[in-house]
């Protein structure tokens, strides 16, 4: 299966991974402080040490930790604003239809998927292949049938108009296109 991808070119699992690996990385310094806040009676968070190299470069040290802030939290906001807007891109490939109570959303590719299971549901086409382009209000349909060889095509054309009428019934829309090729399938049944 081909991976699916987000905005800007980068895979779903590669975000997924990412995200993991920076709450892990929050993890982990979570449970270094509290280590280190645990094992020191004052519950000081800096140690003797680190207080002391923090004065020796005090310009300097709270600057560097207001940069590494800032730095953390634009890229938390700029993975934030990847991952939604992702969801909003996911929206694409639907078929819209406004109704009295709200909108309904029907995926294009299930209901692709849906038509091509329908099709094969005769035994004499051996697979489908549906393809759904253009508006969502008129898509235009795309059909590629393998027919079985030596099959006996009477009847096929009625069992793909009433294939396609429950398409049409389900997704409430007529096709503005449609285009249907069937193939004699030479391989074995």
């Amino acid at each position: 299966m081909a991976a699916v991808r987000a905005a800007g070119g980068v895979t779903h699992a590669a975000h997924r991974v990412l995200w993991t690996v920076v709450a892990l990385l929050l993890v982990a310094l979570g449970g270094l402080v509290l280590a280190q806040s645990i094992g020191d009676p004052s519950g000081v968070l800096l140690g003797a040490g680190l207080r002391r190299s923090w004065r020796l470069v005090t310009p300097w040290a709270p600057l560097a930790a207001a940069a590494a802030g800032l730095l953390a939290a634009t890229s938390g906001l700029w993975l934030l604003h990847r991952e939604l807007r992702g969801v909003a891109e996911g929206r694409r490939g639907t078929l819209v239809h406004p109704g009295r109570r709200g909108r309904t959303r029907l995926a294009a590719g299930a209901l692709a998927r849906a038509l091509e299971r329908d099709l094969t549901g005769d035994p004499r086409i051996r697979r489908a292949r549906v393809v759904v382009t253009g508006d969502p209000h008129r898509p235009d349909l795309w059909l590629r049938l393998e027919i079985v060889a030596g099959a006996r095509t009477a009847g096929l054309r009625e069992h793909v108009n009433v294939a396609l009428r429950r398409y049409v019934d389900t997704a409430d829309c007529r096709p503005a296109h449609l285009d249907v090729t069937a193939l004699v399938d030479a391989g074995p049944a």
